[in-house]
């Protein structure tokens, strides 16, 4: 069940069935039971209503998929394009986190998250990690060095979600390769060394790892977000109900509804 489930985050959906005959192939006779995830699957459906957003079994898929990724490694990868719902996917994992924790559940995983967000493309390797002022000779932190170091010395049990939103590629993501194995060590410039705590998860939004090296990717778990699962339904959907909430009456909604799926393709 568990090699399932792994799988199952990084593959396209189109081949899942092909996922599911390889697996009876390599363990004939056994069959894979379907996990309850009961009240974290509930509370996933309810963080997407609260964000007013469509409650589809395959947006709920991904959020345990990157639950359960985020469990046993420290360093995740979201990984599609554009749209494919990459940012609402850790966001309602947050939300229904932090619900579950002020419920009162007993799990350790249950606990608030802060997030630390940075596009790692926006900036020079020196505003991104640190580098040392030619004028002045005195050390000054980068963006990653400050989000990693107001994580460490957060000494509260809250999950610290450092997420780097853009693309990869070996110029900056490199250096973070001792942050992502065992180490779990940022190593700057100065030589100082930063320890990462167990309460932090290292996050990266990436649209595709045409670019990244294999040091990087295996140390990172995946979890792969595929856009033909989502397609435009949602989308639409979504406008329309906040659209009703302004327009009456309903059957407007209803009218443009149909209009667009004889013109969209689904």
């Amino acid at each position: 069940s568990f090699l399932s489930e792994l799988l199952l985050a990084v593959i396209f959906s189109n081949i899942e069935k092909l996922l599911d005959g390889i697996l009876s192939d390599l363990f004939p006779g056994v069959t894979i039971p379907e996990h309850d995830y009961g009240v974290l699957q509930s509370t996933i459906h309810s963080s997407l209503c609260q964000r007013s957003l469509q409650p589809l079994p395959s947006i709920i898929s991904k959020v345990i998929q990157l639950y359960e990724t985020m469990l046993v490694r420290h360093g995740v990868m979201l990984v599609g394009p554009t749209g494919s719902g990459k940012t609402t996917v850790y966001l309602v994992l947050a939300d229904t986190l932090d619900t579950l924790y002020h419920a009162g559940l007993q799990n350790p995983f249950y606990r608030p998250v802060k997030t630390y967000v940075l596009n790692p493309k926006s900036v020079s390797m020196g505003e991104l990690y640190g580098e040392v002022n030619p004028l002045t000779l005195e050390w000054r932190d980068g963006l990653m060095a400050l989000c990693v170091r107001a994580a460490v010395q957060d000494f509260s049990d809250d999950h610290k979600w450092v997420i780097s939103d853009g693309p990869v590629d070996a110029l900056w993501i490199e250096n973070m390769n001792t942050v992502l194995d065992d180490n779990k060590m940022l190593c700057l410039a100065n030589s100082e060394r930063i320890k990462l705590t167990p309460s932090i998860h290292m996050m990266f939004e990436v649209q595709d790892l045409a670019v990244a090296s294999p040091a990087t990717v295996s140390r990172c778990g995946m979890v792969y977000i595929d856009p033909e699962e989502l397609k435009w339904m949602p989308y639409v959907q979504t406008w329309l109900t906040g659209f009703a909430e302004k327009v009456k009456p309903l059957k407007l909604s209803e009218f443009l509804l149909e209009a667009l799926e004889g013109v969209l393709v689904l």
